[in-house]
């Protein structure tokens, strides 16, 4: 098998690293020693420098001066401010995507949904859900709104799953997700984009609430 290029070797590093984090591997604050992973890699630091540079643009790792990489913890605050600036990207995005759909997008976003439906495991229940919202938004055909959006899905995904699955479980969020596919379906934007931007409030007022009224829930959550 022919060995992949440095190029994509740190991709698949970084793909790991993003994986371990969000899935909670990796908890908030856990160092990240460059030394340490290319010897777990079994590469050199080059590869492992520019996957850790990647995933702190993505917010999932933060670089401290004396300490060097660690993973990125957030607190209540910050969660509910890049909650608020999903609902702004998506929406915007849902605006531009409904007139592009076509029937492939319809039947990817049904497959994301059976497969999550069948899912008893939380961290994959995050996963379905960041690949479906990230579905609705593709057809809007923007290459940087889909980064952002991608970028603050996964930041959020990370904390917010953990707190939705103890408030609420997956039955809410998946209702939500059909209606907002039917709707797609009936090519409905101003439908769409109001259940998207009350799905995603909804989330972050869950979480709130879940917060005022057990304090341990923070640290459970590793904000």
């Amino acid at each position: 098998m022919r060995t992949p290029g440095p190029q994509a070797l740190h991709q698949a590093i970084r793909d790991t690293l993003r994986d371990e984090i969000l899935s909670g591997v990796l908890p908030g604050g856990f160092q990240l020693r460059q030394e340490a992973l290319a010897e777990r890699f079994r590469s050199s630091r080059v590869p492992v420098r520019e996957a850790l540079r990647q995933l702190e643009a993505e917010g999932l790792v933060t670089h401290h001066l004396n300490r060097g990489a660690t993973v990125a913890s957030m607190n209540l605050e910050q969660l509910m401010e890049m909650l608020d600036i999903r609902v702004a990207l998506e929406c915007h995005a849902a605006k531009l995507a409904v007139p592009n759909m076509a029937e492939r997008d319809f039947q990817l976003m049904e497959q994301i949904l059976a497969e999550y439906s069948a899912s008893e495991v939380v961290s994959e229940w995050a996963e379905y859900n960041r690949r479906f919202h990230l579905a609705l938004s593709a057809p809007a055909n923007n290459r940087r709104l889909r980064i952002l959006i991608e970028e603050y899905c996964l930041n959020t995904d990370r904390y917010s799953h953990l707190a939705m699955s103890q408030a609420t479980g997956k039955e809410k969020p998946q209702h939500d997700h059909y209606e907002i596919l039917a709707a797609c379906r009936r090519r409905d934007v101003a439908a769409v984009v109001s259940m998207l931007e009350a799905h995603i409030l909804t989330t972050r007022n869950e979480i709130k609430a879940l917060a005022r009224e057990d304090l341990s829930f923070l640290s459970r959550a590793s904000f």
